[in-house]
């Protein structure tokens, strides 16, 4: 079994992911955008710019099927990864999906700071977020569990997560 956190940038994925595998310790901890820049060695914006978004999609994807060829994993997922239809579809089937949502004042509060998000170089940060929420959100929400992480701790968040997917804590 396997566990993946989807959401929009700023939502919580990587953190919320972080703790689970703390606490889930026979679970180990991936993160989509840190194995592509691996893979590529370079950053997710130079990536976006130099190759473009649909060699990063084409990548994204690429990984995502290796990835989900093992088990027991929390896998923090790239918040773009729902673009590919089949890359929700490929998620739903071989884990449990969680979307963790946020408002979009509340994403743009937590992440208002980070300039290396290629997708937010914007003359205005807060519509542009507001703007991809809107083209995502359908299907953010395919999830198998929609969580709302506004004014939530990330104890609160993993704990939720812990009892959806029906895991012991402990494991």
């Amino acid at each position: 079994m396997n566990i993946s956190v989807i959401g929009m940038m700023g939502s919580g994925k990587t953190t919320v992911a972080k703790r689970l595998a703390q606490i889930l310790k026979s679970f180990s901890f991936i993160d989509t955008d840190n194995l592509i820049v691996e893979i590529e060695k370079s950053t997710i914006s130079d990536i976006f710019k130099n190759k473009g978004e649909e060699y990063f999609r084409r990548l994204e994807s690429r990984v995502l099927n290796d990835i989900l060829e093992k088990d027991n994993q929390i896998i923090s997922t790239g918040g773009g990864i729902v673009v590919k239809n089949e890359n929700i579809q490929l998620l739903k089937k071989k884990s449990v999906v969680f979307f963790l949502q946020a408002d979009d004042e509340v994403l743009f509060d937590r992440i208002k700071e980070d300039n290396t998000r290629p997708l937010l170089n914007h003359s205005d940060m807060k519509e542009r977020i507001a703007k991809i929420l809107y083209e995502r959100k359908e299907k953010y929400e395919q999830a198998h569990y929609i969580i709302d992480t506004n004014n939530k701790s990330i104890e609160d968040i993993a704990g939720e997560i812990i009892r959806k997917s029906g895991i012991n804590g402990n494991c």
